[in-house]
């Protein structure tokens, strides 16, 4: 593995580091309490990844065994315990327990611990997720086609657990 070729050809660097305080505020609040922070967006790091903090309360909530076609997913958590379906098993993630899922490969997650989780979801190459969880909470909205067309159009293929 080489690293891939240069995008940046100034002679001298720029001053574009982006900070994101700890406290700052979630942009995404869903009705059961879950609060998502985008990190950083496809949009703004051109594509190459997505990074959001997910903290949920400690009711069992989070998706299904599903997979993507066109994008990678990781999970590192950062506090409580995280069951994670690896597409063989439902693993309990700790705090620094990272989980990385390839294209393709089938996965889940939900906290069923009873108490709160925070943690790190990391999409690569970065895709538009925004979307996708913003339009989580609408689905009660959607007829049976159009939830179709929403978890097609954000690359959500579910599967039966098996």
């Amino acid at each position: 593995m080489t690293y891939p070729p240069p995008k940046y050809h100034r002679e001298t660097g720029e001053n574009s580091a982006l900070h994101r305080p700890a406290d700052a505020k979630p942009e995404l609040v869903y009705p059961n309490g879950t609060r998502i922070h985008y990190l950083a967006t496809g949009e703004s790091t051109g594509g190459l990844f997505g990074l959001y903090r997910w903290e949920c309360g400690p009711e069992v909530t989070g998706p299904n065994p599903h997979f993507h076609r066109s994008i990678s997913e990781s999970f590192y958590v950062l506090s409580g315990v995280m069951s994670i379906y690896n597409g063989d098993r439902w693993i309990e993630a700790e705090p620094g327990d990272w989980v990385h899922v390839p294209i393709g490969g089938v996965h889940g997650f939900k906290n069923r611990s009873g108490v709160p989780v925070s943690m790190l979801l990391h999409f690569s190459p970065g895709a538009p997720r925004e979307g996708y969880f913003e339009g989580l909470a609408h689905l009660d909205e959607m007829t049976d086609d159009e939830k179709v067309a929403f978890y097609r159009e954000h690359d959500n293929i579910w599967i039966d657990e098996g």
